[in-house]
């Protein structure tokens, strides 16, 4: 398993014990409310909300919190209207970088964004320049204790499932973006816990960072974009071995 498959488990428990509570909850509500706006506020037609909802429960927001952002989405509510807005550059030693933002000033989170790529060693691109390396993929993790691995192929392949990887101490369920609600409640109906269900964007070419150095130079551009409110999620094609990733960590 190669380290960047391997970062997106430890990120997720990484953002689950350092993010403040708040900022986390404030995050997933603006993605509900976004995902209400544009698509409506019945999860049953609203795939994207759907998801965005299971994913708030997950992390544990409060269903009030849930209700609200929905409301605020379909205009039930008053709020601040938050637009997506993507961008792309490059951290060092070539690595491509895609961001995905939610703001309600979009000037404002274009030079801020391309000052944190500046100001760690990366640049900002052309639209475009670095989208292209990505597909848009459900990710589903599941503790390695929680199932053994011919039930969890049984259960994710018979629902849709395109592979089933072993990370180290999380299996990593990916299924078509589409899919993914589908795959998730086929684990579920099958008693199979899940750590995290969400749709992500998986490279189709990485860059090998084979050194402590490299691996944190990179990751300083990483954890500088997803430190900044309006920034939803960053992905990037670098892999990093086991054994450097575990020592930057």
């Amino acid at each position: 398993m190669s380290g960047h498959s391997k970062w997106h488990s430890i990120k997720h428990k990484k953002g689950a014990a350092d993010q403040a509570r708040a900022k986390l909850f404030a995050r997933l509500t603006r993605q509900i409310e976004v995902a209400a706006r544009e698509g409506g506020g019945d999860p049953e037609a609203n795939a994207t909300l759907r998801t965005m909802i299971q994913k708030a429960r997950d992390s544990s927001v409060p269903v009030d919190k849930i209700e609200r952002a929905i409301k605020r989405g379909t205009g039930e509510l008053e709020g601040k209207r938050y637009e997506a807005v993507s961008y792309e550059g490059y951290a060092t030693n070539g690595v491509a970088v895609y961001v995905e933002c939610l703001t309600d000033n979009r000037n404002r989170t274009t030079a801020e964004v391309k000052n944190i790529f500046n100001r760690n060693g990366g640049s900002i691109a052309e639209p475009g320049s670095v989208a292209w390396q990505f597909e848009r993929k459900g990710l589903i993790l599941v503790g390695v204790g929680a199932t053994t691995e011919d039930d969890l192929m049984t259960a994710a392949l018979d629902a849709g499932a395109e592979d089933i990887a072993d990370a180290g101490d999380t299996w990593q369920v990916t299924t078509g973006p589409t899919d993914l609600h589908a795959v998730r409640t086929a684990l579920d109906d099958a008693g199979i816990a899940v750590q995290s269900a969400d749709l992500t964007m998986l490279p189709s070419s990485t860059v090998p960072l084979p050194d402590e150095a490299a691996a944190k130079s990179v990751l300083r551009v990483v954890d500088a974009l997803e430190d900044h409110d309006d920034v939803q999620n960053v992905y990037a094609n670098f892999d990093i071995p086991d054994d450097v990733l575990a020592a930057v960590l």
